[in-house]
């Protein structure tokens, strides 16, 4: 245990100093993030802080890969992969048709190496052949990682939901695992990070974080349901404020025939910081929904019979909610 905890802290530094190492050379890197009409900040701040994420993280699962190669050997390499392309989109994008299909392909192959199909077929309890599954998880991952990239747009939101979702998952199994210490890393890492990117930020994540993480907690998520230590609904409630903010907007978007990969600034949290003229509330708010709203209900829906209806629950007033605020409408002026 003192050695696990240990880990952690080291994850901690290494990710703090790192993404201040980033902070430092980020003129000369190239990833100095000017304001624009998308942006949700009004200085030039530097970028690419997340790789400070991906090398406490990169510590974190070679520690588990020591003792157990497989899976966590490719989950670190994979991973791995997946942030230098977005490190390399931070410093001079890639066109998103070579972009996501290398996404799917990352993806395809850790669904392949890390996941027990027959075991995630099991849980989620849907009569349907394992390429089947095989297909639903695979898109799922690749929702995940580019809807958590997305919700990346103002001061601390997606580090303090990363760490959220990871302390979350791992207080509900309960049980000191692998897993269990993995996201926990994940956890440490991100926080390392937080400390220069809480409102106002001193360095953004930028894609070679947004993209590792989202990887990462999509396979961390179905690894765990594939062995049935969470259930499918208790991940859905964990990333309920983003996925619900995302996924309104987007079908907004898609209504009205838009460029859905162009970036923008119409999701509801940004929406509200523009409204409140601060980042920091916003971000506080989500925390605050998190904790107090959709942990107890991903409890709630460990227990027999209450999942789905539990899920059901967490969503609907965060539905409400994410159309109050004008999730993927137009900006109004002033607003």
């Amino acid at each position: 245990m003192l050695l696990d905890l240990a880990v952690l802290l080291i994850v901690a530094l290494a990710a703090f100093v790192a993404t201040a190492l980033i902070r430092r050379n980020a003129q000369r890197l190239g990833i100095v993030q000017s304001p624009n009409a998308r942006s949700s900040h009004s200085v030039p701040t530097p970028s690419g802080g997340g790789v400070g994420i991906v090398v406490g993280g990169t510590i974190a699962t070679a520690v588990a890969a020591a003792g157990a190669p497989m899976p966590y050997a490719v989950i670190l390499l994979v991973a791995l992969i997946v942030a230098a392309i977005g490190f390399t989109d931070d410093r001079k994008p890639i066109a998103a048709r070579f972009r996501l299909p290398a996404q799917l392909l990352l993806a395809g192959i850790a669904i392949g190496l890390c996941v027990s199909l027959t075991g995630l077929q099991r849980q989620v309890g849907l009569p349907l052949p394992e390429p089947v599954i095989a297909a639903l998880a695979l898109i799922a991952v690749f929702y995940w990682l580019n809807l958590f990239n997305f919700m990346d747009g103002i001061d601390g939101i997606a580090a303090s939901q990363a760490i959220f979702m990871c302390c979350a998952a791992a207080l509900l199994i309960g049980s000191a695992g692998p897993l269990f210490w993995l996201l926990l890393g994940v956890a440490a890492a991100t926080l390392g990070f937080l400390v220069l990117n809480w409102p106002p930020a001193k360095i953004f994540m930028g894609d070679a974080g947004s993209t590792y993480l989202g990887f990462i907690i999509a396979l961390l998520a179905l690894m765990t349901i594939a062995a049935g230590t969470l259930s499918l609904p208790q991940w859905l409630i964990l990333g309920a404020a983003f996925i619900t903010d995302a996924t309104v907007t987007l079908a907004r978007r898609v209504l009205r025939r838009e460029r859905v990969f162009e970036a923008h600034r119409r999701h509801a949290y940004q929406a509200l910081s523009r409204r409140w003229g601060s980042h920091g509330p916003v971000t506080l708010s989500f925390i605050g929904v998190n904790v107090i709203w959709l942990l107890p209900l991903a409890y709630v829906a460990s227990l027999p019979g209450w999942g789905w209806l539990a899920a059901i629950v967490a969503y609907l007033p965060l539905i409400g909610l994410a159309l109050y605020f004008r999730a993927g409408a137009p900006e109004v002026a002033g607003a």
